[in-house]
Formats: C-alpha cells, sequence, structure tokens
C-alpha cells in the first residue's frame, strides 16, 4: 500500500480521498523552500484518467492528489512531446524557441536553445538540488544540450522520444540503438527491468538520499504512457494488465496496465516523501505533454473522448491536457480550476513559489499563476497560442473563449474525429465494481476500503457535451477555410462558428498576424548520417562532439 488513503468510490468515478500526510494545509509559515515535483506523463489522454469521468481505468494514486489539490480542467499544451517540453522548462511558446515544427529525432543535430536559462538554472540560484528521471527530448547531438548542462545536477533516463519498457533501445526508421543514461554515461545494466517502475525506483532513492538542508526539484519525465519500438509498441508487466480482465480490447487492455503501472509510480513517490518528512512543504505538479494517440495513432491505444482529435493535432483533444497540482501550500484546494492555464506557465508560478520575482526572468510568454490557483481567483491570461507551424500551414489560437484552427499539414483533416473508448457505457460500471470487488481487494492494492455508490452523477471534472449535431464532422472542413469554435460552450468542437461570428474571426486572424510576427524560425535540421547507432556500438549518443566526431 503506497500511502493511506480512506476512498469512497461513486458511478462516474468521483473519488473523495483524505490524504493522512499529518501536515497542516495552511500558508507557509517558515521561509523554507518548498519541495518542488513535476510528473510529466507522456502522451496520456483526456479520458485516461478516472478523475475525469472514465469508470474504464482506475488511478486511485492521481485521483487522490488531483481531488485533493487543483483540478486544471481548462489547462493546455502542445500536440506533441518537444515542443510541450521547450515550453516547461523555457517558459516560452514553442514560436520563441524554435521548436514549434515536430518532435527532435534522435539523429536530428537540434536543440532547445543554449541562451534560454532554464527551470532548474534558475532554481539553482535559490539553493535547489535538481535532478531529472526520465525522458528529456531536447537534444542530445552535443552534451551541451543534455539534462546535466541545462541546471540538472543528474540525469537518470533517455534522450530521445521513445525507447522500449525492457530494453531501453530506440528505433527510429531504420536505426537501432541503446538509450539509457546515467548523467552521460550509458546504462548497460537495466535489460528487463520495466522503464517505468526503474525510473520510479531511481525518484525515490533520490528523494531517500536527499539532503533536507536543501530544497529539491525533481522532474520525473515517464516513458508511461508513450508507445515504445514499433516491434512491440504497447508494453505492461502481466501483472497490470490482469488488473483489468474487464477491457475486451486487447491493446486497449495493456494500455491499462501502462496507465495502472503510472498510477502506481505516483503513489510510491507521495509516500517516499511523505516518510523522508518532505511532503508538507512540497509543491506536486502532474501533467500531460500532450493528448494522447487514440484510435491506433502512433500504435496506441489512449482515449480523449469526449474531446476531438488526436496527438499531433491542433484538436481539443491533442492539446487540452490533463493535470493538477497539489500541495499544502496552496490557500484553496478541492476544487476543479476552469482558469485558463498553459504548460509555459510552470515556469514562473514554480519560479514564484520558490521565492522569486518573475519579473526578474525577464521576457516570457507564461504567467505566474500561483496566488490565481491558491486563491481561485481570475486568471490573468486570456489568450493561448496553441501553435503556429510554418512549414505544414497549421495553427490554432484561442482568445478568451472563442478558438480559431486552420490548416490540414499535419494530418488534423485526418484525425478530425471524436475517439473513444468513452469508459462510461452501463457494461463498464459493471466491471469496474467487479474490478474493484475482486482485484483491487484481492490484492489489496492502494486502498484502505473502497464503496460503490448506488446514485448516478458527474465528476466536476468531466468534459459533458452534448448530443453531436448530424454535421458535425462536415461543418468544419480545414481544406477550405479555417474554422471557429466557442470553447466555453462547445469544448467537443461540434459547430463552426466561423461564417455566424465574422468579427470574431477577423480579431483573432489579426492576433494571429500578430503571433506570426514575432516567431523566430523553426530549428529543425536534416538527419546527421554520423548520429547512427552502427557508428557507436549500437547506441544513441552525443556526436557532435570532438571526441565522437
Amino acid at each position: 500500500m503506497y500511502f493511506n488513503l480512506k476512498v469512497t468510490i461513486c458511478v462516474g468515478f468521483i473519488i473523495s480521498i483524505f490524504i493522512h500526510v499529518h501536515v497542516a494545509f495552511s500558508t507557509r509559515t517558515s521561509k523554507k523552500l518548498p519541495n518542488i515535483i513535476i510528473i510529466v506523463a507522456d502522451d496520456l489522454g483526456w479520458n485516461d484518467i478516472s478523475f475525469h469521468g472514465s469508470l474504464q481505468i482506475p488511478t486511485p494514486n492521481i485521483d487522490a492528489l488531483a481531488t485533493n489539490g487543483i483540478i486544471l480542467n481548462n489547462y493546455y499544451v502542445s500536440p506533441i512531446c518537444t515542443p510541450s517540453r521547450g515550453a516547461l522548462m523555457s517558459g516560452l511558446y514553442p514560436i520563441h524557441t524554435g521548436l514549434q515544427h515536430r518532435n527532435i529525432a534522435a539523429s536530428h543535430p537540434f536543440g532547445l536553445p543554449l541562451n534560454l536559462v532554464l527551470l532548474p538554472e534558475h532554481l539553482k540560484t535559490f539553493g535547489y538540488a535538481t535532478h531529472a528521471v526520465g525522458k528529456w527530448h531536447l537534444g542530445f547531438f552535443k552534451k551541451e544540450y543534455t539534462p546535466t548542462y541545462r541546471g540538472f545536477d543528474s540525469h537518470f533516463g533517455y534522450w530521445s522520444g521513445h525507447e522500449d519498457y525492457y530494453d531501453h533501445t530506440a528505433v527510429e526508421g531504420n536505426d537501432w540503438g541503446l538509450d539509457l543514461r546515467h548523467n552521460l554515461s550509458l546504462v548497460t545494466d537495466a535489460l528487463g527491468k520495466y522503464a517505468t517502475e526503474l525510473f520510479t525506483d531511481h525518484a525515490v532513492e533520490i528523494i531517500q538520499k536527499h539532503n533536507k538542508s536543501r530544497p529539491l526539484f525533481l522532474y520525473l519525465a515517464h516513458l508511461a504512457v508513450h508507445s515504445a519500438n514499433p516491434y512491440n509498441p504497447l508494453e505492461a508487466p502481466s501483472k497490470y494488465i490482469k488488473r483489468f480482465p474487464h477491457i475486451e480490447d486487447k491493446n486497449r487492455r495493456i494500455f491499462a496496465g501502462m496507465v495502472s503501472a503510472l498510477d502506481d509510480s505516483v503513489g510510491r513517490v507521495i509516500d517516499s516523501l511523505r516518510h523522508q518528512g518532505m511532503l508538507q512543504n512540497s509543491i506536486i505538479v502532474f501533467t500531460t505533454d500532450n493528448g494522447g494517440p487514440a484510435a491506433g495513432f502512433n500504435q496506441n491505444a489512449a482515449s480523449n473522448w469526449p474531446l476531438r482529435g488526436v496527438k499531433f493535432t491542433l484538436w481539443e483533444g491533442g492539446i487540452r491536457g490533463a493535470a493538477f497540482i497539489w500541495s499544502p501550500l496552496l490557500r484553496k484546494k478541492g476544487i476543479v480550476s476552469t482558469q485558463m492555464m498553459h504548460i509555459c506557465d510552470w515556469l514562473p508560478t514554480l519560479y514564484y513559489a520558490a521565492g522569486g520575482n518573475p519579473a526578474d526572468l525577464g521576457p516570457v510568454d507564461g504567467y505566474n499563476m500561483w496566488k490565481v490557483l491558491s486563491n481561485n481567483s481570475p486568471s490573468p491570461r486570456k489568450e493561448i497560442l496553441h501553435n503556429i507551424d510554418p512549414v505544414f500551414d497549421v495553427g490554432a489560437l484561442r482568445v478568451e473563449d472563442y478558438k480559431i484552427i486552420y490548416g490540414t499539414g499535419n494530418s488534423q483533416d485526418e484525425w478530425d474525429g471524436w475517439y473513444g473508448p468513452s469508459g462510461r457505457e452501463p457494461h463498464s460500471l459493471i466491471s469496474t465494481k467487479r474490478y474493484f470487488k475482486e482485484t483491487l481487494k484481492k490484492e489489496k492494492v492502494l486502498f484502505d476500503k473502497s464503496k460503490m455508490c448506488k446514485s448516478k452523477f458527474h465528476s466536476p471534472a468531466e468534459v459533458i457535451c452534448g448530443p453531436k449535431p448530424a454535421n458535425a464532422s462536415q461543418n468544419c472542413q480545414l481544406h477550405k477555410a479555417p474554422c471557429l469554435f466557442n470553447i466555453a460552450e462547445d469544448p467537443c468542437e461540434y459547430r463552426n462558428l466561423a461564417n455566424q461570428k465574422p468579427q470574431v474571426m477577423k480579431r483573432l486572424l489579426q492576433r494571429l498576424a500578430e503571433y506570426k510576427a514575432t516567431a523566430v524560425p523553426p530549428r529543425n535540421k536534416p538527419k546527421d548520417p554520423r548520429s547512427f547507432p552502427l557508428f557507436h556500438g549500437y547506441s544513441w549518443t552525443n556526436w557532435m562532439d570532438d571526441k565522437i566526431a
């Protein structure tokens, strides 16, 4: 059992949880700087965690923190990995870092610009010990782009965009090589160790060995639940897959096991912080990096239902992120936030929480949201640039309630549907009841006790869209013209308002033009054959350093 929970589970999967951490939930009275832990799930869909209302995959540890913290229900990320991670680390939109077009492949000789001061570098000025575990994906062609040269005291994980969960190799095209590092050194003794558990073990070890005279910044960026290599894209230990006999679809069942392992990881990290006496002065941020690859996209089985689209698109399913913040230091907790927020806001927000003045950061696109979230007050953010990609000629912008989206170059016209499973069907409820009675209780997983409610109601964090209009799939044709949606009223993007709201369209198009004028060119470069693992003992490495080239 990872940390003590009293859980009441109701239809619609509302979980009321009291976390016995024996802390005073009040405003910070000491000057001791808070520990900051950021947990990033990779490719986790909106509908893949139970606090959004799905009955299919229980995530009790994640829900425990989310429902006792602040669920971020109007929170956005980028549609793919690298741009989101760059925004989190820099506080800048991807158009201002040059990462607005696609991801950084393992053989691409570019990365997050070295002139940017990243979050761990800022925190080190306040005396933080800084550690990264898991995925990097912000460039490694030269060592100066790797984590321990960007403000982290240590890094245990991989540099590319994905790897196999067991053998820790990464396949890109025809190229295959080991990609697991401890700082700059290859790790060759982890074969057969499941990545989610491996990274959790290392994160727990960091917490256990931490010198508590200093504040801790731990960045735990999981591989889960990203697809692994093409030859075996979905992987989970059988003990996790067996938790979900009620899921008939094999791929979704394995995926559920991957999510469940991720949830257990969150529980272990929190339990470790509690045992070390660090939890009462910690800030926990949980976020996905982009929407889920649903319906077989990227050989995956995620779900963004009822949102439209998938990872890699600028539909809500690709950019509306599952996220929360938990901390005893927040004034108001146990709420669902509807304040507009973007992933680039974390840098100024956490910088302020660590005692810094966000004005000292210089020009960033992020907003300091600490007081906004803590007091549940109105957000200073009135717009979010989802992206402008000049190569694909696609983009999206939200201004207050309205969102404009244009372009088809990144296949968002091919993946513009609404993809399940919803996890809310009657048979899902019956199966979930059986799951709790038989599986969780038998295996003593996570709960002190559980009780199913007979009344039916929705999670306060669930998106409710109502019936889909018959013309929902036809009224927006991006290959012909941009589309306009009122996201506040129509979060599932059923109704294109472009013809009904010409003045709004004009205003948002003008704002897009203003953003375009500030964009830097994409930093993308073609593959460098010198990077291929064939030339480096079948490993991915910082190939452009003098010792390698």
